[in-house]
């Protein structure tokens, strides 16, 4: 009866956790909400921003609401139409900037698809500002008793496009007796640099600051939580920071980092905006909001005079694309300050960057992600093996000692110190570690986390094709059981979104348990029974790929076991004759319980 309450009370327990879990991360980590705080703006750039369209944030960002969908549509062929434009045609990036104000306010992304569809568009990263979506990086000067040019001013440019062989110069005069230059060039993949000069010809020497700022809406922001950051970022001191979320700026209205910085702008969780200063520079940088859901970052240089007939130029570098791990760890390299870490590996980049080299290169091989995780767990399965292996050894030196520690138990059951004292000279006498067997379970869990982490942040995950159904890796697996693989038109709850994939995790890790001896304590023999099944629906919203390498570690234990019970029979008769003392305790208990 007492087992029976237990066993309601575990299943009572586990469909809380079910239920709850999706409470829990909307609590702790809710959606933000729309704001009202505004800032002062710089003259030098437009105060205006738009009201942004209330949309629900999902893993990868974007406009979600279908009206704002159809309105940055709209706008873009309007917007994009405009005469006053220089197009960006390089490698990876394509776009235009707009000569109103001297803004690059529309990139794409040449490499990189919207959806796992061949046929979706680029995913945009730049849009102009007055759009739904907007994002846009711009260049400038504030000067003190001098004209200088601002968000309206029209520039002259030189022959285009911006591409990875032709520079493009954006000019323009004050008719004060100072010019007023930004010269673009763009490399490979999604480095823009901006070489902003001022000559003066003038009679008086003339003081300036120049600035670069990203303006973005957070209305096309991922999702933020409790493992992967969304928004405002940088390098500031010695350490990347992450600290803070659009909620605080809205809240703050400024903040500025501590600490001389390496860069700064605004993250998603495969996305990156980003100013790099001049090296050897210390400028001022912040972040604040401008209200109605727009935020930017700002870095302006030092006051610089600029004499009579003498040039200052100040160079900054703007990076906008994908968070690619060579690409990163390459210009930081070429001296970007830990710009890898724009990546939010955490605490344990030390082991998740060796297994995510270890996945890329055997992709490299196999040319399949969903291979490579299955290669990646056999050579972690292999490399465990004689750690398995002396586990399984201390469990036959267990099972063989059994009669010694149960007449030391039964000889000092009145004196527990002694009764430990005299197991443990036991373990050392007869060469046992108890804690041989945990080895395994206990290395497996970094490896686990690392491999979570590489698949929910890595691009190089992103819309990685596996098998059949399977045509990302990174996403749950699709295939729904409780809408019929997709057939009936509605979207479970992730809680029960329980997919292929989940059912054969729960399978394979119930026939472990199951090979596994029987434990005598009933009530832990009903956890492991229940165990499996419950993980089934804990695990079902994570990405394909993780549950891939859970299964394929769940299918190489059992053979593993198999083998290692085949080397040691008497492990083996020992589970059969657990299982059956097991049965035989469970019918007497229900025969009492009868009478």
């Amino acid at each position: 009866m007492d087992n029976q309450r237990n066993l309601l009370v575990a299943v009572v327990l586990c469909g809380l956790l079910l239920l709850g879990w999706d409470a829990g991360m909307n609590w702790f980590y809710p959606q933000p909400a729309p704001t009202t705080q505004s800032a002062k703006v710089e003259a030098a750039s437009d105060a205006s921003a738009p009201a942004a369209t209330p949309g629900k944030r999902t893993r990868e960002g974007g406009l979600t609401d279908p009206i704002a969908i159809e309105e940055e549509r709209a706008d873009l062929v309007t917007s994009l139409a405009a005469p006053t434009r220089v197009k960006i045609d390089s490698p990876e990036v394509l776009g235009s900037i707009n000569l109103v104000g001297a803004r690059i306010d529309d990139i794409t992304l040449k490499t990189h698809r919207q959806t796992v569809k061949k046929d979706s568009g680029p995913v945009r990263l730049f849009s102009p500002q007055g759009t739904p979506a907007q994002q846009f990086a711009q260049f400038g000067w504030v000067g003190q008793g001098v004209a200088v040019p601002d968000a309206k001013t029209l520039w002259q440019a030189s022959a285009g496009p911006l591409s990875q062989d032709n520079p493009v110069t954006l000019g323009w005069d004050n008719g004060q007796g100072q010019q007023f230059r930004i010269a673009l060039s763009i490399d490979e993949h999604y480095m823009i640099t901006a070489d902003q000069s001022v000559s003066n010809t003038g009679a008086a020497p003339v003081v300036v600051r120049p600035f670069a700022t990203i303006n973005r809406t957070s209305a096309t922001a991922s999702s933020d939580t409790w493992n992967v950051h969304s928004g405002p970022i940088g390098a500031f001191g010695d350490t990347v920071t992450f600290s803070n979320n659009y909620d605080d700026v809205a809240d703050e209205g400024t903040i500025t980092p501590e600490g001389r910085t390496g860069w700064l702008g605004f993250t998603d969780i495969y996305w990156l905006t980003a100013l790099i200063p001049e090296k050897g520079s210390d400028p001022a940088s912040d972040f604040r909001s401008l209200g109605k859901d727009v935020f930017r970052a700002d870095m302006i240089y030092q006051p610089v005079t600029v004499p009579a007939g003498k040039q200052i130029s100040r160079t900054t570098q703007l990076f906008a694309g994908a968070k690619e791990t060579s690409v990163l760890d390459t210009y930081e390299d070429a001296g970007v300050t830990k710009f890898g870490y724009a990546i939010d590996w955490g605490w344990f980049a030390w082991f998740e960057k060796p297994i995510f080299w270890l996945l890329s290169k055997l992709f490299s091989l196999v040319g399949n992600f969903g291979l490579a995780i299955i290669l990646l767990t056999v050579i972690i399965r292999a490399a465990m093996f004689p750690i398995a292996q002396k586990g399984f050894a201390s469990m036959a030196s267990m099972k063989a000692i059994q009669p010694k520690m149960k007449a030391l138990q039964e000889r000092y059951k009145e004196d527990k110190p002694k009764q430990q004292q005299e197991i443990m000279a036991l373990y050392k006498t007869e060469g046992v570690n108890p804690l041989a067997g945990c080895l395994p379970m206990l290395i497996q869990i970094p490896i686990f986390f690392a491999l979570y982490k590489t698949l929910i942040l890595t691009i190089e995950m992103r819309h990685q094709p596996f098998i059949l159904w399977i045509k990302d890796l990174s996403a749950p697996d699709p295939a729904m059981i409780l809408n019929l693989f997709g057939l009936l038109p509605f979207t479970p709850p992730s809680f029960l979104g329980i997919g292929v994939l989940a059912v054969l995790l729960g399978l394979t890790m119930w026939m472990t348990f199951k090979l596994n001896p029987a434990a005598m304590d009933p009530m832990q023999q009903q956890i492991f029974n229940i165990m499996p099944w419950m993980l089934m629906f804990v695990m079902a919203p994570f990405a394909a790929g993780l549950l891939v390498y859970w299964v394929t570690s769940n299918i190489l234990t059992l053979a593993q076991q198999s083998y290692l019970y085949s080397k040691h029979p008497q492990l083996r008769a020992q589970a059969d004759k657990d299982k059956e003392d097991a049965a035989r305790a469970k019918g007497r208990d229900e025969k009492q319980g009868k009478t």
